[in-house]
């Protein structure tokens, strides 16, 4: 399974500001920082906001920080959100599979994408970020902490 772009990236900016400390960098700081397009960046900081993860303040002294729940945020719950619930492969899509009616596959890939999930869920972004992460994450920031 591979995630999709947003996934990838929601999951490296909550681990990026879950090691922010007291410093608030801003989405476009996080968007240097991991090399990505402030644009897309920008999207995936405002669907994190909407699910409480994160908080963001404009103007002078502003930036991003991580909420309490965003620190103990399942890795599982974040990356379905981010990918949605749908199947691993499109049965039924522009040109409809003709197995369909009777394929076994689908519901084995249904199971290993569940699998994959629960595997996920007791993962918390804390625990992503215990070391040696975090230091590491502290180092490939393109500001010192503390100047946002």
């Amino acid at each position: 399974m591979r995630l999709l772009r947003s996934t990838d990236l929601a999951l490296r900016v909550l681990m990026r500001l879950a090691v922010a400390g007291e410093g608030t960098p801003t989405t476009r700081q996080v968007a240097g920082d991991m090399d990505v397009p402030y644009t897309h960046a920008a999207k995936v900081v405002a669907e994190l906001q909407h699910m409480g993860l994160v908080s963001a303040r404009r103007g002078r002294g502003g930036g991003l920080a991580l909420s309490e729940k965003g620190r103990t945020a399942s890795v599982g719950a974040v990356v379905r959100a981010f990918e949605g619930d749908g199947d691993v492969v499109d049965c039924e899509g522009a040109t409809p599979c003709p197995l369909a009616s009777g394929c076994r596959l689908r519901g084995a890939l249904r199971r290993a994408q569940e699998a994959f999930y629960a595997s996920l869920d007791p993962v918390t972004v804390a625990d992503v970020v215990a070391s040696p992460t975090g230091p590491i994450l502290l180092g490939i920031s393109a500001t010192p902490q503390g100047t946002s």
